[in-house]
């Protein structure tokens, strides 16, 4: 008899932890949801101090702030090209207190071009919002023999491997998106990669170089002055700021390449509480102040959900994979 009631009392036991289990998953994440934020919240940058994503986040800082309720603590930890300030967001704890600026550069393009990025995009990032979208520019000396990207094709295709061409980096996101638009257009050019966009545009002005692409606010103000000529740009539609710049769709149909600005979580955050985050960062991009100072950038305004966000990130991840071992590059 004493074996029988050892037996049940072990079967209520097992039961017991079953449904303990079952009813902390259902509703341990809620809980967590209404406590949530108690504390302030950091946003790490991983730029240096007015690089535009760092401008933008200390913008709809205050914004969050009245949304949420708490302090919103920006900090900046530049560093690997991005690298080091979201190697040390997926070390955070992943309750929702701490996240990060994110962009197709840090997430896309560097774990599959350097040997030592310490994350797995996939894996270790919760993607909260995608919330600005941006477009490659193509820009040229105002003495380059084309002026628009048609023209620059042929040329290239008439002179192989005269074309110059300047990337703020090899392998940085330009320079893959300059690959693969020249892998499907089929044409060869020599590629100048410098550290930064400022000697970029100085060289390119003086005549060094004959084109270089960058995130088109970069050469704003340059095409604008008359010192560097627009020959096209990345995006998939029109812009009506620019009406006249030519599509890289209208010279390798479909294509385009654009990239975006966002923010994510340690991977494990609860679902609710990035649910929570998602809707106050996209309402902090309702404001219009905010609205008028990214039109100026030419920058465009994504409200969607970490749904939407997660498969973008999946996608970029496949198709800049596929362009990285198409073109031959090799992780350093």
């Amino acid at each position: 008899m004493n074996t029988i009631n050892r037996n049940t009392n072990s079967q209520l036991s097992y039961i017991t932890i079953i449904l303990t289990l079952l009813f902390i998953s259902l509703f341990f994440p809620n809980a967590i949801a209404q406590n949530y934020p108690n504390k302030p919240i950091k946003i790490i940058i991983p730029f240096p101090a007015g690089d535009p994503i760092d401008v933008i986040t200390r913008m709809i800082a205050p914004k969050l702030t009245e949304t949420l309720g708490q302090s919103i603590i920006v900090e900046n930890i530049a560093g690997g090209s991005g690298s080091i300030g979201i190697t040390a967001l997926t070390k955070a704890t992943a309750d929702g207190y701490t996240i990060s600026a994110v962009q197709t550069g840090n997430l896309i393009v560097l774990p599959q071009t350097l040997k030592s990025v310490k994350y797995n995009t996939l894996k270790d990032i919760a993607p909260i919002a995608l919330v600005l979208k941006n477009y490659q520019g193509i820009a040229a000396t105002t003495n380059a023999p084309f002026n628009n990207l048609k023209e620059m094709v042929a040329y290239a295709k008439a002179n192989p491997g005269k074309l110059s061409l300047a990337t703020n980096g090899e392998g940085g996101y330009p320079h893959l998106t300059f690959e693969d638009f020249r892998m499907r257009a089929n044409f060869t050019y020599l590629h100048i990669p410098y550290k930064g966009s400022v000697q970029l545009s100085t060289d390119l002005i003086g005549g060094q170089v004959q084109v270089g692409i960058l995130g088109f606010a970069s050469f704003i103000p340059h095409i604008r002055s008359g010192k560097l000529k627009l020959l096209g740009i990345s995006s998939s539609v029109k812009v009506s700021s620019w009406p006249d710049a030519q599509l890289t769709s209208e010279v390798v149909p479909g294509f385009s390449a654009e990239g975006w600005f966002g923010y994510g979580a340690p991977g494990g955050t609860s679902p609710e509480v990035i649910k929570l985050l998602n809707q106050a960062i996209n309402l902090a991009f309702t404001d219009k102040a905010i609205i008028n100072k990214l039109s100026e950038l030419n920058l465009m305004i994504e409200s969607q959900s970490p749904a939407y966000f997660e498969e973008v990130i999946l996608n970029d991840f496949s198709r800049y994979a596929g362009i990285v071992k198409a073109s031959g590059l090799q992780p350093q």
